[in-house]
């Protein structure tokens, strides 16, 4: 079924925005009267709840509190919650990590055809969105919230809600009222440039039961980092990083060396985000309502986003074009209403995602294990000619999901959320590596091996020296529900569980060329190394239990008992013989890594609801967790994943909102992990020691920001202080790779004055110009570090009709 028949075929069926039962609506309305913080409404439990009702941790960024902080896109989002931190290479490479649990991620180059599945679920409205090695970068224009649900989310959001799940909800068209709104900023980076954006959104209520709403973006932020005059080669005496293949050639080896001359740029990391989303909202009646949305994105990134602090701060050199443009199309549709005291949700959703990217690859001359074989001559005097390499790559993502659920009555002594989820995910990868030097050494272009299941039959262009061309499918079913059940005035039990089933096929080819016209060097994943055309099974229950205590209106507790997991999947170098006969060979797949997780929490209000702290404890038991490793002096020549440790967190996690006067409002959140590895399985992979911390996760970290308001003459002002710290934190799990990341800390400033419809906010983000260290990695065998904008100062005029 192509797309526009899966569309066509489901809008007949589809969508909605909320329609609420009475009494919570008026319950929604009381607590807006009586408490002096506002109440945000959040659907983590699949219908809409307060914060303050919700039994489970949930931390939400409110539409204002996402313009009070210039929050647009993922990298800004995440450094206002203090338990999730990414690990990635800059704009959409990124992966998401919660409450600890985390491991290095895997390389871009390889996300599509040997990345994990993350462990962190992201949503636009109902649909889960999550990729491997690339989060869909969403830019945040006219957002009514993100929801953040840290810990397993199993039972309602499925696979890879493992350590958490995070929400974007989109708004709504308004039935009742003309609404519109722009805004447009212009700012200067220090070290880089001019930075400018325009968004803003139009509500159109064209009858009492039909209305439209788009929003639109563009913006464009600045490189900060410069490629600079840089010399390669392969000469031992002159790179002493080379791979070990290099040294062993003989002393009167002639080496090329290259240069970057032609790629030299001051800020080249330069990036963009440009789109729009457009629903349509029709009300039938009194009880159902049908929503339709179509969202469009571009988001574009040149250079990279880590610098190389041998050559200097904020700089680096790159012997080949790296770039990359991210587009998505989602189409999505729900239908809502109430049949007698049901409330019926049917959800779905189409999602049209590609990729392309470019990358500088000659650092893979220092790991390489054959790197003589394609670069250099076999003379007598041998020669080892044009050491460039590069990767060029393309992903295509394409996800049908479809959810229908039923509520009861919230207000009911029992209370019940029961439904079907259905999901069809494929990406396929199109990897191109490029060696220069290859087609002077006789090497001829090959095709796939697998040209049945593969996605460009023809032969690769000649200095493509390997290649992927896989194929991988996820097909999912599950059945979940969750009981929420009255016990007395002041406890109520939850029980929640979900029954899944899934399917993972791995097809196609990896190819090496070789030095004749009918080469078929490579690995055909239906025929070899144990691979074979049966896809791999996996299905479970996954149950909830949760215990409530409502202490009083304004103080609830609950003890919860909860499990997560994510899908296994299959190895390219699975069967493949151990270079080292000390190392086992690797396994054909890899299995799901499964969390068990015990947490006690309370959301409480104090002070006549001018406090509100909210929190939680939590233990968390992690087991076969799912690690990557390219060894090819000891294992594989490609890169695998093994369920290689066990590892426990015990962490305590909060944030705080304090309306202290009329004028002033703190806002603070905070966590604290203790990560360690309870148990080593692996037999490929070396890691840390037993008792050593997990990667990227800092011990503590948090925010504290203050807001403050008053009248101006005949303007409202504000001025806004945030602090943002992390301790430090490890770079990976692996034992080679494991490298100590500091600590820092960053400080951003606001002032702000309006009057009637019109805003104009002065802002300084990274007051002090500071560095974080957010990743060090050596993702493409250079060792470079991943770090923050530097300090940004700016204008925004927004004017709301």
């Amino acid at each position: 079924m192509d797309k526009l028949d899966k569309v066509t075929s489901a809008v007949l069926c589809a969508l909605t925005t909320h329609t609420v039962f009475p009494s919570l609506a008026a319950q929604e309305d009381k607590e807006e009267d009586e408490s002096k913080i506002p109440v945000i409404l959040v659907t983590a439990s699949k219908r809409l709840q307060s914060t303050q009702d919700s039994p489970i941790a949930v931390q939400a960024i409110s539409m204002e509190e996402l313009k009070q902080q210039n929050i647009g896109n993922f990298d800004e989002f995440v450094r206002y919650v203090p338990n999730v931190a990414i690990g990635g290479r800059g704009p959409g490479q990124s992966d998401i990590f919660i409450r600890g649990m985390a491991v290095q991620p895997i390389a871009v180059m390889l996300s599509g055809a040997q990345g994990t599945m993350p462990n962190v679920a992201l949503y636009i409205d109902e649909q889960p969105v999550t990729a491997p090695g690339r989060n869909l970068d969403v830019y945040a224009v006219d957002l009514e919230r993100i929801e953040v649900l840290p810990g397993p989310q199993g039972t309602l959001f499925g696979a890879s809600s493992q350590a958490g799940t995070i929400r974007y909800i989109t708004r709504k068209p308004n039935l009742y009222d003309f609404e519109a709104g722009i805004s447009t900023t212009i700012s200067s980076t220090y070290r880089g440039g001019n930075n400018n954006s325009v968004e803003g959104y139009i509500n159109i209520p064209v009858n009492e039961k039909f209305a439209i709403r788009t929003a639109f973006y563009n913006t464009r932020h600045s490189g900060y980092i410069d490629n600079v005059q840089g010399e390669y080669s392969l000469d031992p005496s002159i790179n002493p990083n080379v791979a070990e293949s290099i040294r062993i050639l003989p002393a009167n080896t002639i080496y090329q060396s290259i240069n970057n001359t032609s790629l030299i740029k001051e800020d080249f990391n330069d990036s963009y985000y440009s789109g729009y989303r457009l629903s349509a909202s029709y009300l039938f009646d009194n009880d159902w309502e049908l929503l339709v949305q179509q969202a469009q994105q571009e988001l574009g990134a040149d250079g990279v986003f880590d610098y190389d602090p041998e050559i200097g701060d904020l700089e680096v050199s790159r012997f080949f074009p790296d770039y990359l443009r991210d587009e998505f199309d989602q189409t999505s549709w729900t239908l809502k209403g109430r049949m007698l005291t049901l409330e019926i949700v049917y959800a779905g959703a189409f999602l049209d995602r590609e990729v392309n990217q470019s990358i500088d690859y000659t650092g893979y001359n220092n790991s390489g294990a054959f790197i003589p074989w394609y670069t250099c001559t076999y003379d007598a005097v041998r020669e080892c000619l044009d050491p460039t390499k590069g990767f060029i790559g393309q992903q295509f993502h394409e996800r049908f999901t479809q959810e229908l659920r039923f509520s009861t009555d919230p207000e009911k002594e029992w209370r019940a959320t029961a439904g079907i989820f259905v999901d069809d995910f494929t990406i396929k990868t199109l990897d191109n590596y490029l060696y220069l030097a290859a087609p002077a050494l006789g090497f001829v272009p090959n095709a796939p091996l697998s040209s049945a299941n593969s996605i460009n039959p023809d032969a690769r262009a000649e200095s493509v020296t390997f290649f992927n061309d896989i194929t991988r499918s996820e097909n999912q079913w599950a059945l979940f529900g969750e009981i929420e059940y009255d016990i007395n005035d002041d406890y109520f039990l939850i029980l929640g569980l979900r029954k899944y089933s899934i399917e993972s096929d791995f097809t196609g080819s990896s190819n090496f060329a070789e030095k004749n016209i009918d080469g078929d060097a490579g690995r055909d994943y239906d025929l070899s190394g144990g691979h074979s055309n049966t896809p791999l099974k996996i299905d479970d229950v996954i149950p909830k239990l949760s215990l409530g205590y409502k202490a009083s209106e304004d103080q609830l507790y609950y003890l919860t008992y909860s499990q997560g997991f994510r899908p296994g999947g299959f190895n390219r170098g699975g069967g493949i013989e151990s270079a080292n006969p000390e190392f086992p060979d690797v396994a054909v797949t890899y299995q799901t890594d499964n969390v068990v997780n015990y947490e006690l929490g309370w959301k409480t209000d104090w002070l006549e609801r001018e406090l509100r702290f909210n929190g939680c404890f939590y233990l968390i038991k992690w087991s076969d967790m799912q690690v990557s490793r390219f060894d090819p002096v000891n294992v594989s020549i490609l890169t695998f994943i093994e369920n290689a440790a066990d590892s426990e967190i015990t962490g305590l996690e909060g944030d705080l909102t304090w309306a202290t006067t009329e004028n002033l409002t703190l806002y603070g959140s905070f966590s604290i992990n203790d990560t360690k590895l309870v148990n080593l399985n692996a037999q490929a992979i070396e890691l840390a020691e037993l008792g050593s911390e997990l990667p990227m996760t800092p011990k503590s970290q948090g925010n504290l920001r203050a807001r403050y308001e008053w009248e101006l003459g005949k303007y409202q002002a504000s001025w806004q202080i945030g602090w943002q710290l992390a301790s430090s934190s490890w770079s990976s799990i692996v034992a080679e790779e494991r490298e100590k990341q500091e600590s820092y800390s960053l400080i951003n400033l606001s002032f702000t004055m309006e009057k009637e419809d019109w805003q104009m906010k002065l802002f300084v983000d990274n007051l002090a110009d500071k560095r974080a260290q957010l990743f060090i990695n050596t993702q493409d065998d250079i060792r470079r570090i991943t770090t923050n904008r530097p300090r940004t100062i700016g204008l925004m005029l927004s004017y709301y009709y």
